[in-house]
């Protein structure tokens, strides 16, 4: 099984990519971390809010893999401690396929990406700068793997 992050967005800071490559190179070779990128759409005059997501939706989609798990990250999403996302990636090994962990542009995710994801989940009641959701994510999941393994990184 792999861990896809599958993000709005291109251009992100030297720290973001240097955060999240950390947490990824630790994580085991039987679930990898993996970051895919797509553009994020221009905010110019003239398009519509929803236009601009609807782009930033078909990128998406043509990003992800035939067969996957699609995670949302969403506001409204489920609300999890460290020890149950740890239980959630044991699940998600059990499923035999690729988990797809979608994070939106500037405007969030599209409706038509929000209705055919499998799962929400929030990482935090705050409103996180855009860029801070990458390396936040690959840390929280690699706290879980270690968690899960009995791995000394999580301390209660």
């Amino acid at each position: 099984m792999k861990l896809l992050v599958v993000a709005v967005g291109t251009r992100m800071p030297d720290w973001v990519s240097a955060g999240f490559d950390e947490f990824a190179r630790r994580m085991p070779r039987e679930m990898p971390l993996q970051l895919i990128e797509v553009k994020a759409e221009p905010r110019t005059t003239g398009k519509t809010v929803e236009a601009m997501m609807a782009a930033e939706a078909q990128r998406l989609e043509a990003a992800l893999p035939q067969r996957c798990r699609r995670v949302i990250l969403d506001e409204r999403g489920d609300d999890l401690t460290t020890v149950k996302l740890a239980r959630r990636l044991e699940q998600w090994q059990g499923l035999g396929e690729d988990i797809a962990l979608l994070i939106g542009g500037p405007d969030g995710l599209a409706p038509e990406i929000k209705a055919g994801a499998h799962e929400r989940l929030r990482l935090s009641s705050l409103t996180l700068p855009h860029a801070l959701v990458r390396p936040l994510l690959a840390e929280a999941l690699y706290r879980a793997w270690s968690l899960h393994k009995g791995h000394p990184y999580h301390r209660e």
